[in-house]
């Protein structure tokens, strides 16, 4: 348990303690470094948050907590947000324009980010107690390994370190922790949890005990580090579950690959043909109901059908989908064709001719300047049309995500059309990465964002 130095009025003295289970397990850890995680709502980040407080009775302590993006500190409900429901309970003052706590004993929590792989090498010469990272697995090993140099310390804390995570099966956490998961099915393993082990790193190469002993007996010069992953769920939340239970909800209805990692925890699950979208996931009906705004999105390519390479390149592809006021979506209309630049803008205007002016034109406009003045250029072709741009800047799969979920909940069908197969059998082997086909599938993320985001629309 954690005894509170004062409340925020000093009114009384009071405790607060972990929850039990992987919290309080986390929080008294020996470990030299502990990872907390595996599955979304677990806690983690106040247990994250809890930990930093434990030696804010030492006046030369200090503890910094790293997100790897700053705004994921500072957005509503980010970790800045929550130590202020905290911290002020050990005595912990905020200092004005700096994302720093003081405590009355002169011990400080700072929150820091390091979005670049070069930020670490701004914290050179550092010496740091106690460090956390809050999401380890979006920051890289260089950047977590370089700051294994900056934990120490010279005020009577043994240097440690703490993590939360969320399952990703390539980065290196995977691997550093893959003896307390199970290989064949990514999945925690019960019995393991909260064990530690110990490593030393030759040549870049990590060797593993269940004992100190047995690395100092094989490496003579070993200094071993300890290490423990403690797995947790949503259901150890025991709070969450009382005041917020539809979060179990939000995580069932999260795509295929996001719900088997975020919910399920498991650290195998891979974007691979398949995850994304099934072919059984569309109805195909006669007939959409009346009603509805609709949207013709284009993911547009320049490839010319006499190329050489045509087979393999990329098609000009422009889904039709109306939403419905019911609710559910309607893929009308596939146009999907490969051609020169000005085949390509000739068509666009033709289709459009042919849809009406009542269907937004949604024109995808690629990164970069180029992109803009060439999204703007369609644009333009479009006058008399109410054509949008839509900036694009997440990868393939990301965008494919919310109309993944959408399909699985059979809320995308299919009129029937004579580009039915060839859709279907495109979606169906989608795989979330820049290597496979994915022109009608991008133009389908875009579609689907158009009709639910229009703020994000650049012209609207």
């Amino acid at each position: 348990m954690l005894a509170l130095s004062r409340e925020p009025n000093e009114a009384a003295d009071m405790e607060l303690s972990p929850q039990l289970g992987p919290q309080e397990q986390f929080l008294f850890s020996e470990a030299d470094i502990a990872i907390f995680g595996g599955q979304a709502g677990g806690g983690k980040s106040y247990g994250l948050l809890l930990e930093a407080t434990r030696h804010i009775d030492i006046p030369t302590f200090q503890a910094v907590i790293f997100r790897r993006e700053f705004t994921e500190i500072a957005a509503a409900g980010g970790l800045w947000d929550t130590a202020r429901e905290i911290y002020p309970w050990f005595g912990g003052r905020p200092i004005e324009g700096r994302y720093l706590y003081r405590f009355p004993s002169g011990a400080k929590i700072a929150f820091a980010h390091m979005q670049h792989e070069d930020d670490r090498l701004k914290w050179q010469g550092s010496q740091i107690p106690m460090i956390g990272f809050d999401e380890l697995t979006t920051f890289t090993w260089r950047q977590f390994s370089f700051m294994l140099s900056r934990n120490r310390s010279t005020c009577g804390v043994p240097p440690y370190i703490r993590a939360t995570c969320n399952p990703d099966p390539d980065h290196f956490l995977r691997q550093l922790i893959s003896w307390w998961i199970d290989d064949e099915t990514g999945l925690a393993i019960k019995e393991r949890s909260g064990v530690i082990r110990y490593f030393i790193n030759r040549d870049d190469e990590l060797h593993w005990a269940d004992s100190p002993d047995e690395l100092t007996a094989k490496f003579k010069d070993a200094i071993p580090k300890s290490l423990t992953f403690i797995n947790s769920t949503v259901f150890d939340n025991r709070i969450l579950m009382r005041e917020n239970p539809e979060y179990l909800a939000n995580l069932q209805a999260l795509p295929k690959i996001d719900r088997e990692r975020l919910l399920h925890g498991n650290w195998n699950a891979r974007a691979t043909a398949g995850m994304y979208f099934q072919r059984h996931w569309f109805e195909v009906v006669d007939a959409a109901p009346a009603g509805g705004q609709e949207v013709r999105y284009w993911d547009r390519a320049a490839t010319d059908a006499a190329s050489k390479n045509a087979a393999q390149s990329s098609w000009t592809a422009g889904v039709r989908m109306r939403r419905s006021p019911g609710g559910v979506y309607y893929v009308l209309d596939v146009c999907r064709f490969q051609g020169s630049p000005l085949d390509v803008e000739r068509t666009i205007r033709q289709v459009a001719s042919q849809d009406g002016t009542s269907v937004i034109v949604g024109i995808e406009q690629d990164p970069g300047q180029a992109g803009k003045a060439e999204a703007q250029l369609q644009v333009r072709n479009l006058a008399g049309y109410n054509a949008r741009v839509n900036p694009v800047h997440e990868t393939k799969g990301v965008r494919a995500k919310p109309v993944s979920a959408q399909a699985e909940a059979g809320n995308i069908k299919l009129v029937r059309g004579a580009w039915n197969e060839a859709f279907l059998r495109e979606v169906e082997n989608f795989d979330g990465t820049d290597a496979c086909t994915s022109d009608q599938v991008d133009a389908l993320s875009g579609a689907f964002m158009m009709l639910n985001s229009p703020k994000r629309v650049g012209t609207w």
